[in-house]
């Protein structure tokens, strides 16, 4: 765990982690369906992020970049069928966090890791469709683009 996130356990330094797969399976599945770009994608930005983000990001999204497609895989299986019934699934998850954030006694950090989370989305959500494949945003992703399940976290 960063020193930047103290304040949290590893399970609660976890469920971070897994946030960034969760938003992944959220977002590329939105529209019934999780392609390859999607996934190819995600994995992308998680690998950017690990050397271009603030410190304490950068760190994060390192620890994140490890497992990322192992557990991509093993979410992807877990969360098989229905779309509404898995984005439902997974909100409920991710709502999870409005209990993490607040733990994180650098709120800086904390806001900014937030904020993160809302780009990844939407990083995800454009990596398909549109011109060749590219830029848009369809009405299912557009729905979970901002990530309502989680409260915004000020850095007061």
């Amino acid at each position: 765990m960063t020193q930047e996130l103290s304040g949290l356990n590893d399970q609660e330094y976890n469920q971070l982690k897994d946030a960034v797969v969760l938003i992944t399976v959220l977002l590329a599945g939105a529209d019934g369906e999780i392609d390859q770009k999607e996934k190819d994608w995600a994995a992308k930005v998680t690998q950017i992020r690990s050397y271009s983000l603030p410190d304490g990001l950068k760190e994060f999204y390192q620890d994140v970049g490890e497992e990322f497609n192992e557990k991509l895989a093993t979410a992807i299986d877990r969360y098989q069928g229905d779309a509404k019934a898995r984005n439902e699934a997974i909100s409920g998850e991710l709502a999870n966090l409005n209990e993490v954030f607040p733990k994180i006694e650098n709120r800086m950090v904390a806001s900014r890791l937030y904020e993160s989370l809302i780009t990844f989305a939407e990083h995800v959500a454009k990596a398909s469709g549109g011109f060749l494949s590219w830029g848009k945003i369809n009405v299912d992703e557009k729905h979970l683009l901002g990530l309502s399940m989680i409260n915004p976290v000020e850095d007061y």
